[in-house]
């Protein structure tokens, strides 16, 4: 007996057969998404109904995926009758295979069209793959498609501000002759898949990128803990080529790269870490803050990116800020705080700006960690003309944290980050975010959209609002923390 599949435990085995067996046979077992993987899904779920709307009067098959068989009785139904121009969520099953096409566009002469609808500004090779195995399923349930489609949004759309027009906001690209390419292959790729599934086991597929390539595995922890605790695939920025060398000889520990392996400085400077257990402080640590200015403000910024953009003159997961923290440190040692948060469904961009220059004043050096809040602000100063001479002014005062920590510090427990959550509770173990309800960018982003809908609770707004600017505070407190930190290890040097 054949197991069931689907379109998405097909793409799984796609990316790692093991990821497969596991989706087949362990399904009470997987893990559940995250908050922010969660937020991925929902957004194709909402890019699916927009979607809907370039193909009218279709008919949706609401069986849902406990009702497979259901769904499909409902989908013959509407196949049958004529006056149908459209299925939406169109139910199908062929060897086993189980999918549901986005829209099924019926076109003259008994002949249809498929369309998938992704979340995504572009296609992907990985997407044909997609569109490749529902093809096989509607091919082997009789159904003559003419064309196969993927749908994806146009992030050069500019919205008005009043009306989505979504013949800009979507763009249809026929895939046709790609899909055509791909469907020997397809066969090839089911029977190893069904392969794999027939065995008692998992197949002993070791951990790689591939775990996270074209999306993240959720098994991903359990096929690491199996891994040593300073593994080499986590030394920084570590090459392929680098790796291959690594297996073919059997090393698995970063302690255990040979001397003959060619790493660059940093990557040595890991190995040397962890061979000694103690950390890597540089000399050049000792002047790298000589040139701060006071009163130094330490800011941070939370951003919101709405796949359908939601204010005039505004793209497709456009990066809106949304907060900003700024903890100031005066030459006598009082440490300040402002902050700013949007929370109401509205564009944030002019009074974003304006409370934050207001709050940074004229003087002084703006620390930040890695190029992030730069690159938001140069975004302003073109959206806003109107205060470009006061935000290039603080964009001038910027000073970047993160390269002082990467070029003069390394602790083996970094693991091969230099991220602000990597580094942080390794040189300042008093300071942690497993005590915030928020403990990572993606999960604010996810809290914010939550707030700002129009059915939140204001109970549930007032909640969210306290998170959001407990974690926006923590960023910038962990810098002043760093900042501490790296002044004592100064002392040592």
């Amino acid at each position: 007996m054949l197991m069931k599949l689907s379109k998405s435990k097909f793409t799984a085995g796609l990316q790692c057969l093991k990821r497969l067996w596991n989706q087949c046979h362990r399904p009470d077992e997987k893990p559940a998404p995250d908050p922010a993987t969660q937020a991925l899904f929902d957004t194709g779920h909402q890019m699916g109904k927009f979607a809907r709307r370039l193909i009218p009067g279709g008919v949706l098959v609401e069986e849902d995926y406990m009702h497979h068989k259901e769904a499909i009785e409902t989908t013959q139904r509407l196949i049958a009758d004529e006056t149908v121009p459209a299925i939406y969520e169109a139910a199908f099953v062929f060897e086993d295979i189980r999918i549901r096409v986005d829209i099924l566009e019926r076109l003259p002469g008994g002949r249809w069209q498929m369309l998938e609808v992704k979340s995504s500004t572009s296609v992907h090779d990985y997407h044909f793959y997609d569109v490749a195995i529902q093809k096989y399923v509607l091919d082997g349930c009789g159904l003559v498609v003419e064309a196969v489609c993927l749908v994806h949004l146009n992030n050069q759309y500019v919205y008005d501000g009043t009306t989505l027009d979504l013949g800009k906001l979507f763009t249809i690209e026929d895939v046709s002759d790609q899909v055509a390419e791909h469907g020997a292959e397809v066969v090839d790729l089911l029977a190893r898949g069904r392969a794999v599934l027939e065995l008692a086991e998992p197949p002993a597929i070791r951990p790689g990128r591939h775990c996270s390539s074209p999306y993240c595995c959720e098994w991903w922890d359990e096929c690491r803990a199996s891994m040593p605790e300073f593994w080499v695939n986590e030394v920084h920025n570590i090459r392929a080529p680098v790796l291959a060398q690594l297996a073919a000889l059997g090393v698995e520990q970063i302690a255990d790269i040979p001397d003959s392996i060619q790493l660059n400085p940093m990557q040595k400077r890991i190995r040397d870490c962890i061979r000694s257990g103690e950390m890597y402080v540089g000399p050049d640590l000792k002047n790298a803050f000589d040139d701060l200015a006071y009163p130094v403000h330490y800011l941070d910024f939370e951003t919101f990116m709405p796949a359908i953009p939601r204010y005039k003159d505004t793209n497709p997961y456009q990066t809106l800020p949304v907060q900003w923290s700024d903890h100031v440190l005066h030459e006598d040692g009082r440490l300040g705080h402002h902050e700013w948060l949007c929370d109401d469904d509205r564009d944030p961009r002019q009074e974003f700006a304006e409370t934050l220059i207001a709050a940074l004043g004229g003087s002084g050096s703006v620390v930040h960690y890695v190029p992030y809040e730069k690159t938001r602000l140069n975004t302003l100063i073109e959206a806003l003309p109107n205060l470009a001479a006061e935000l290039q002014a603080i964009v001038d005062r910027l000073w970047d944290l993160a390269p002082v920590i990467h070029n003069n510090v390394y602790h083996p427990r970094f693991f091969g980050s230099f991220s602000l959550k990597a580094v942080l509770p390794v040189l300042v173990p008093e300071m942690s975010y497993d005590a915030l309800d928020i403990q990572e960018g993606d999960t604010a982003q996810v809290a914010y959209a939550e707030m700002i809908n129009a059915g939140t609770s204001p109970e549930r707004k007032t909640e969210l609002r306290r998170q959001l600017l407990a974690y926006c505070a923590q960023d910038t407190m962990a810098m002043v923390r760093l900042h501490e930190k790296c002044l004592e290890l100064n002392d040592a040097i």
